[in-house]
């Protein structure tokens, strides 16, 4: 099961995009935590901590314990993280309140067992994930940190869908049907270039040529 992550955080006094870019120009990342049909807390993190987090992979699934000085930790999911358009650095991030009992709705990364031993892919197929996270229910002590397929009795041409998945650790998926999740597809032939015709044998062959016909000389004048 997937481990609670604690990062610490501040309270926010003011909401509104003003505050929001005085909480930049301090040199924080200003956020939210939302939901269980309470009221908003406004926060603001460190960036080091965030793109800590964010460079780890997976947040979406992991749960985190949100210390905020001065008032309560909460327990809750990363949802969002807003991007400069130019620096690419997180300029504001949600996080979404956990209720007790609920269930929640998590991204969870896909593992794929036995590659090297794959006979579709020894013999040449190539592995075409079509989902790289699966979009699950579950609980919150509960998420897994992966899903396992494994990949040991796979030949090319064969679809690996939800029900391939090893262990699926009580959770349900948001897609109601046996929905891929990667295929074995065939290895690509490359076209050959069709050969060149032979030129036509000329007519006669083995006979000299016949020359062409000598022009005509012009006519004396009288």
């Amino acid at each position: 099961m997937i481990q609670t992550i604690r990062i610490e955080a501040a309270a926010r006094e003011r909401a509104g995009k003003g505050a929001a870019r005085a909480t930049r120009r301090a040199g924080m990342v200003p956020g939210v935590i939302y939901g269980a049909k309470r009221e908003p807390t406004l926060i603001q993190i460190d960036p080091r901590v965030l793109m800590k987090e964010l460079q780890k992979g997976g947040w979406r699934s992991h749960i985190y314990e949100v210390a905020v000085t001065g008032g309560a930790t909460e327990t809750a999911l990363m949802k969002e993280v807003q991007f400069h358009p130019v620096t690419d650095r997180p300029i504001h991030v949600d996080f979404q309140r956990l209720a007790p009992g609920a269930r929640i709705r998590v991204r969870v990364p896909v593992v794929f067992l036995n590659e090297a031993t794959c006979p579709g892919l020894k013999a040449g197929g190539t592995l075409n994930v079509v989902r790289r996270e699966l979009e699950v229910m579950a609980e919150p002590d509960a998420v897994p940190q992966h899903f396992e397929i494994d990949l040991a009795e796979a030949k090319i041409g064969d679809t690996l869908r939800w029900s391939a998945v090893k262990d699926k650790f009580g959770t349900r998926a948001v897609i109601n049907r046996d929905f891929v999740v990667a295929t074995i597809a065939p290895p690509v032939m490359e076209e050959v270039a069709a050969p060149q015709a032979a030129a036509a044998p000329t007519k006669g062959k083995g006979k000299a040529a016949a020359k062409p016909a000598a022009p005509a000389a012009p006519a004396k004048k009288k």
